[in-house]
């Protein structure tokens, strides 16, 4: 990107080859994950600064040096043949793990756990909110909530996608663009209010998803998709005693007390012994990387994209 702007700012280019910084490896990139997130960077909304030019892409598998098979997260980069990434977030995959499911998980299976279970901290009988169920982040967080026990009530904005989220775990789905009769819908198919809810589109729809809050419930905002703020009602927190949260993950790259190799771990376990499964939207040459964002925009495709590199 030497620019900001629509999906054909990602142009293919040859640059120099990163320079490892103290307690970084270089990777050789396989297949390299395309988040919501590269739309901000993209778009110039992203919640850290982005300088010019620069190579979008926060996570990868890829191969060490010796040969060894790891997915990793990096602050940018990711776009590339070669990227540069900290040894404290790359984990080696374990043979049952494909590349594909791989991709899947260091970014938005590890925000899906941590939503759920670090931040809104939703347990076994309760009933949790969960968006865009059928994206990349929804998907796992879905089948997570599920096995932990809780009652899902899923978001999503079509039928192949409500579909998807009740085989996935979901006890309930609810039409997402109906926003002015979102809460409505949502304390209906949830019999009343919930204990727990994930946010990301922003606007309007965060004011629905507050209003389905039980009485000391959890509303955890991760994004503003849908590119409006939105101010929170003070006087509603007080009258139910709500606790609103954000949430971004890179502020768990560096805390020792929550280490994210705690929940790789149980995410690859799990992909391994079959319990959960990684939806793929597709997979892209790295040269069509302005077809993968186009198709991220339009919002009809379903989990997981990626960029295969090769060279």
């Amino acid at each position: 990107m030497r620019e900001f702007g629509g999906p054909e700012v990602l142009r293919l280019e040859h640059v120099p080859d990163p320079e490892p910084s103290p307690g970084q490896t270089l990777l050789d990139v396989r297949l390299a994950g395309v988040n919501y997130a590269d739309v901000h960077v993209r778009g110039n909304t992203y919640l850290a600064p982005v300088e010019l030019p620069y190579i979008p892409g926060n996570e990868v598998v890829g191969t060490t040096g010796d040969g060894r098979r790891v997915v990793a997260l990096t602050q940018g980069g990711g776009y590339a043949e070669k990227v540069a990434a900290h040894r404290r977030l790359q984990w080696e995959i374990p043979d049952e793990v494909t590349d594909e499911q791989a991709v899947s998980l260091a970014l938005q299976g590890n925000s899906a756990y941590h939503l759920l279970f670090t931040v809104a901290q939703v347990v076994k009988g309760q009933t949790v909110v969960i968006p865009a169920a059928a994206g990349g982040v929804g998907s796992l967080a879905v089948q997570l909530a599920h096995q932990a026990g809780a009652r899902v009530v899923a978001l999503a904005g079509t039928d192949e996608k409500r579909q998807l989220a009740l085989e996935l775990g979901a006890t309930e789905v609810v039409d997402s663009c109906d926003e002015e009769g979102l809460a409505e819908q949502i304390l209906d198919a949830a019999g009343g209010p919930v204990h727990a809810a994930l946010e990301m589109t922003g606007g309007r729809t965060l004011l629905q998803t507050l209003e389905v809050v039980a009485p000391r419930g959890r509303l955890v905002v991760y994004g503003f998709a849908g590119g409006q703020l939105a101010q929170v009602p003070v006087h509603t927190l007080l009258q139910k005693s709500v606790t609103v949260a954000g949430f971004w993950l890179p502020h768990l790259y560096t805390d020792r007390t929550l280490p994210l190799a705690a929940s790789m771990r149980q995410l690859f376990d799990a992909v391994g012994n079959g319990s959960l499964r990684t939806v793929s939207g597709g997979t892209y040459p790295l040269a069509d990387a302005a077809k993968a964002h186009h198709v991220l925009n339009s919002r009809t495709g379903t989990g997981k994209f990626s960029l295969a590199v090769t060279e």
